[in-house]
């Protein structure tokens, strides 16, 4: 496991930011001959918290086959996010999470659709702030979709605070991978500025 700060892209890509591939395949020599430098799976550029790693092509392909639901070790999943205030105590989402169009950065959400584009989240609310708006810890159910959590609870009227794309206002995105839990193994991610009292 690794603990991904925010600001930082999850694989190489086009520009010259900082990835965590990049130093994986720097720092970790089982890392540095596999795919993605043996990343499993990958969270948003300004997302921070836990990334599961493999340092070996066959650990990575059961994990990841874990991530996607077809098979492996149960995954567990937990996200903290800050949301505009007056989202339910408690709450669950089954929606549909489908890509706008070729480069689109936001996906569209559906109540129904194909099997393959479903996303399901549960969350319990942890603190409400007036200011700061609410405090939710996110079970992220099944395998994930890209902005299941992001444009899941922006179709509920509770955009994350500072996801701009979706209608938070402020800053920074609040959205972090606190903790993965393989096959009852749990590893927690320090929680980052913005969640703490």
């Amino acid at each position: 496991m690794l603990n991904k700060p925010a600001g930082w892209h999850t694989v190489a890509g086009r520009s010259d930011q900082p990835t965590v591939e990049g130093w994986l395949a720097a720092a970790v020599p089982a890392c540095a001959e596999l795919d993605e430098a043996g990343l499993v799976h990958r969270l948003d550029f300004p997302t921070s918290g836990c990334l599961l790693v493999a340092t070996n092509a066959d650990t990575r392909a059961t994990l990841r086959d874990a991530m996607s639901g077809r098979g492996g070790p149960e995954i567990g999943k937990r996200y903290l996010a800050r949301c505009s205030g007056g989202i339910e105590e408690r709450g669950r989402f089954d929606l549909y999470f489908t890509r706008r169009h070729r480069g689109s950065r936001k996906v569209t959400v559906r109540a129904s659709g194909e099997q393959a584009d479903r996303g399901q989240c549960v969350w319990r609310v942890v603190d409400r702030d007036a200011e700061r708006g609410d405090l939710v810890e996110v079970d992220l159910l099944g395998p994930g979709r890209r902005h299941v959590i992001r444009a899941g609870l922006a179709s509920l009227g509770h955009p994350l605070t500072g996801d701009a794309l979706y209608g938070g206002a402020g800053s920074p995105l609040c959205l972090h991978a606190m903790s993965l839990d393989v096959g009852g193994c749990v590893v927690v991610a320090p929680l980052p500025v913005w969640a703490m009292s």
